[in-house]
């Protein structure tokens, strides 16, 4: 069966329309002008008090409200969380899985936490293998939707975690504006409304996919997707919020809410199981940093592509990018070539550690930086990079929520959490609200893979919130959603702030890239020269410099492949904060 289609290919589609309506209205008018600053960007929004940067306004508030209340900045992430899972569905839910950065200034420590759960203990590889085969075809991978790539949802685990490490208020405050939303309805944003739309005609198309779809179309799409300014209500996800806020985390891992997945499970013949929950545990991880140009640059373990971050920084920093204009060829080739060589290792080393052991040291050290800085011709683009070879890319498509949030006390966290693929697997259980995620596609169906699907194992991960510290004081919780386009959008950001002096929202608003193709960990591998795309902003001599250099550059001028940022710095002398958001999304920054 052919259920394969492209996200790119559709959204072209469904931009078609838009782009004939733009061509006859031409010629159309650009961007004003500003009094300071970049002409294609905004002011920071600054704040002394507390301050949230999140893909929705209302989200923004709700954080703001708790923060007034007395609440952590913890407290404010999870009630930012539950609102996101309601109102932006398409890029996170109670379904999924969630990391997290933490910088406490109790401790003065920078704490992770890996919320990311694990594949049905009962169903082995061979099985995995057979059950995929029947609908992928062989040797196709696991599909991206039904049951085969559904997980166990580690979200909820997170938000307890976190609560108990650094809550203040009860959780029954923290979930309330979600719950209030749930019940009596908010209205839909534009871009989640576009993306609502892409969800549901790709849900049809794959239909046959997906074990059961009733349930999702009952929740969210009895009319259609919703449209941009429609009231959109959730009362079965008020009410899992209401028993999250009366019975804690038990309800979910080992109560009522694992059960009805259970039962679901076994009406459609999936294999998550009760068992499966109750052993479920989030994770407090160490954060692994490196050294970018004065800058302690931290991210989250394997089994996310945190670390490749720091890789392709580890790479750059054996180069002056300052010699040469950011909007230059050189300067983007540089940062293309060093993504093409940490996502080669990024495919061949990174699993959950609880099952492999990855070479994180020698991964993350200044001399394998160094050796594999030596490999980037300056003048042209490598035809086909290789992993390098220890001592003794995944980049597939992703949609994601990045929030952060700081308080009066210092505390600021950064942190990412998704379904996967959209809204995730197609499957809603009885009477939840909420969509189980689709990240077990991950898995690779090769034996000897690191990332081999096996039996309670955790799959690769593209979500990774990102934190920066300078002279061992935080400067800045950040994050950039969009499966791989994440690590390198980190290092674009990163690469605009610190090489070449940008603000916080300059730095996001900036034109980027998005390169694709290379090894992957799930297989099959795509093309190992792989494909450039830029947004408008990069000028016409930067992309024929980078074609004649030997890159495949296609220029995108919709914002859809480039990720959503999000950011918050503080003054270390001061205490203010600022921060930015994503003109590619709805969201906003709110402070006080």
């Amino acid at each position: 069966m052919a259920f394969i289609i492209s996200k790119a290919a559709f959204l072209s589609a469904l931009l078609c329309a838009c782009a004939s309506t733009a061509l006859a209205q031409e010629p159309t008018l650009g961007a004003g002008g500003r009094p300071i600053d970049a002409d294609w960007s905004r002011s920071p929004v600054y704040a002394e008090h507390g301050i949230a940067a999140t893909a929705h306004p209302l989200a923004s508030q709700i954080a703001i409200d708790i923060l007034k209340k007395g609440g952590s900045a913890a407290d404010a992430a999870i009630a930012v969380n539950a609102a996101l899972g309601l109102m932006e569905p398409t890029g996170c839910g109670l379904g999924g899985d969630l990391f997290a950065i933490v910088w406490d200034p109790k401790t003065e420590k920078l704490y992770g936490l890996n919320a990311s759960g694990r594949a049905p203990m009962g169903r082995t590889l061979e099985e995995t293998k057979a059950k995929a085969a029947a609908i992928m075809g062989e040797g196709k991978g696991i599909p991206p939707l039904g049951h085969l790539p559904a997980s166990v949802p580690g979200a909820a685990s997170g938000w307890f975690a976190l609560h108990e490490k650094f809550g203040k208020l009860p959780m029954r405050t923290i979930l309330e504006p979600a719950i209030g939303y749930a019940e009596n309805g908010f209205p839909v944003s534009p871009v989640i409304a576009f993306y609502m739309q892409y969800n549901l005609a790709r849900f049809e198309e794959l239909e046959p996919m997906i074990d059961e779809f009733d349930n999702a179309r009952a929740i969210w799409f009895t009319d259609g997707p919703p449209k941009a300014g429609e009231i959109f209500k959730n009362p079965d996800l008020a009410e899992t919020y209401r028993l999250l806020a009366k019975k804690g985390r038990k309800a979910f891992y080992e109560g009522e809410i694992a059960q009805t997945i259970d039962a679901y499970m076994k009406r459609i013949g999936g294999d998550l199981r009760y068992e499966d929950f109750a052993a479920h545990e989030a994770e407090w991880v160490e954060p692994g940093c490196v050294d970018y140009k004065g800058y302690d640059v931290c991210e989250l373990p394997p089994n996310g592509q945190g670390f490749a971050a720091l890789q392709m920084l580890n790479i750059l920093k054996n180069v002056d990018l300052t010699q040469w204009p950011r909007a230059s060829a050189e300067v983007f080739h540089y940062m293309v070539e060093a993504k093409r060589l940490a996502f080669e290792d990024l495919a061949k080393f990174y699993a959950d550690p609880a099952f492999v052991d990855v070479p994180i040291d020698w991964l993350l050290s200044d001399e394998y930086g160094a050796e594999r800085f030596a490999l980037i011709d300056p003048k042209k683009a490598m035809t086909d990079p290789a992993p390098g070879t220890p001592p003794a890319s995944i980049d597939g498509e992703g949609d994601t929520t990045y929030f952060t949030v700081a308080d009066k006390d210092g505390m600021m966290v950064s942190l990412i959490q998704s379904n996967y693929r959209g809204m995730g697997s197609g499957l809603a259980p009885d009477g939840l609200g909420f969509m189980l995620q689709d990240r077990g596609e991950l898995f690779s169906l090769d034996p000897d893979h690191p990332n081999a699907y096996a039996p309670g194992k955790r799959p690769f991960h593209t979500i990774i919130p990102a934190f920066v510290m300078k002279d061992g004081k935080p400067f800045m919780s950040f994050g950039l959603m969009g499966g791989g386009m994440q690590p390198q959008g980190h290092v674009q950001v990163l690469v605009n702030m610190i090489d070449y002096g940008m603000n916080v929202q300059e730095a996001g608003d900036a034109a980027r890239f998005h390169h694709s193709g290379g090894r992957t960990s799930a297989g099959p591998d795509g093309d190992p020269l792989g494909q450039i795309d830029i947004e408008p902003g990069v000028p016409a001599e930067t992309v024929a410099k980078l074609k004649a250099m030997g890159h495949k550059v296609n220029m995108v001028d919709n914002g859809l492949v480039f990720g959503g940022y999000q950011a918050i710095i503080r003054d270390p002398e001061t205490g203010v904060y600022s921060g930015a958001t994503e003109m590619r999304k709805d969201g906003t920054v709110a402070g006080y």
